[in-house]
């Protein structure tokens, strides 16, 4: 599914197209959240939900997921959890390659940058992020894989 956004920019090639998740519910709720201007579909199972948008490390397609998020001062965290399971989510794996994404927040769209956070950065932000969705404790014993917190600090300001 394809919709499209106002801020040219964030398609990369000026078209405003932006692929959204092939999930279903995720794509629903991507396209609720956008359409309504960041005034519906901002939450999932009670937490705080914004719109990542990124370029595809091998299409170089911009995409859309919907991801739960706790904050660090002025900075926005995601979970990279797939829900347990033993391999990353595609998002993270683009934004590994390409960190510079869209968000949207609630009504405010702006660029920010995406960094993985260290060991220590992670243990001192987990009781939060675990406040903020309990699924995630369940979901790092679920697999092996030390599942990575991602910082998205605002760059236009």
């Amino acid at each position: 599914m394809t919709t499209h956004v106002t801020d040219e920019n964030s398609a990369g090639d000026g078209s405003g197209a932006v692929k959204l998740s092939p999930s279903g519910w995720v794509a629903e709720q991507a396209e609720l959240y956008e359409e309504s201007g960041g005034t519906k579909g901002t939450t999932m199972q009670g937490a705080p939900c914004l719109l990542l948008d990124y370029v595809g490390r091998r299409t170089g397609t911009v995409r859309r997921t919907v991801l739960i998020y706790g904050r660090d001062g002025d900075d926005h965290l995601v979970v990279a959890s797939k829900g347990g399971s033993d391999e990353h989510p595609l998002w993270y794996l683009n934004i590994q390659d390409n960190p510079d994404v869209q968000l949207r927040v609630g009504t405010e769209r702006f660029p920010a940058r995406a960094e993985t956070l260290s060991a220590e950065e992670k243990a001192r932000v987990w009781p939060h992020l675990v406040d903020v969705f309990a699924p995630y404790e369940s979901y790092q014993k679920k697999t092996t894989r030390d599942i990575p917190v991602v910082r998205l600090r605002r760059t236009d300001r």
